[in-house]
């Protein structure tokens, strides 16, 4: 069973804070509330988070800023972003988004359905990611710390190992695809990086068990 993804929910209001969890709690993942931009960069410094939904009009630090300063920062660049925002945004600012890197853009009120599918998507990929690296740990350990007649058992455990990394990342695809119409170039982008680094993987294990 895979550890619970934590998910960050940014909004100064906190009616829409509530509003998010009652959508997101099917999901039961770790939902973490920040009332301000500031309060979602402390966040980000403590815990590692599967998805960010960002509210985008917030007093001092607004949506875009804080998402900027998300993406300068090495260890949060790569986590995703889904902009929250009412309606009568204009098209200036729906690019000004998308130029902060974010992954997504929804604009309230939105489909309960079509943000909960979003974000499963992404915590489905935070739990392939954390799969696939923990893995490639166990591969380097066993390349480093195994070999001769033992190199047998431990590559028959990393396929085990690796077809588990291959099932969650069908799931992730058929995810996608159920989403297509509402699913960012982007985030296809990324199943396709997170397939060619499962390949590596499995190239690396069939070759530990050597010509058939």
């Amino acid at each position: 069973m895979p550890q619970k993804a934590n998910i960050l929910l940014v909004d100064d209001r906190d009616e829409n804070l509530t509003a998010l969890e009652a959508i997101l709690t099917s999901l039961d993942q770790n939902l973490v509330r920040a009332d301000s931009g500031e309060a979602a960069l402390k966040a980000l410094l403590e815990d590692e988070f599967a998805v960010i939904l960002l509210d985008v009009v917030m007093p001092g630090m607004d949506g875009f800023e804080t998402a900027a300063h998300i993406k300068q920062r090495e260890k949060t660049k790569d986590v995703p972003i889904i902009f929250l925002t009412g309606a009568g945004i204009d098209r200036h600012q729906v690019f000004r988004g998308y130029a902060s890197r974010a992954i997504d853009y929804l604009t309230k009120p939105f489909d309960p359905w079509v943000l909960r599918s979003k974000v499963e998507v992404f915590v489905e990929l935070y739990h392939t990611k954390q799969q696939l690296r923990d893995q490639s740990r166990m591969l380097q350990r066993a390349l480093t710390e195994e070999a001769g007649d033992s190199a047998g058992p431990v590559a028959a455990r990393l396929s085990r190992r690796v077809a588990d990394v291959n099932a969650n990342l069908r799931l992730v695809r058929d995810l996608v695809v159920a989403d297509d119409r509402d699913t960012d170039a982007r985030t296809v982008e990324a199943v396709r990086d997170l397939d060619s680094s499962v390949a590596k993987l499995t190239a690396l294990v069939d070759a530990l068990h050597g010509p058939a």
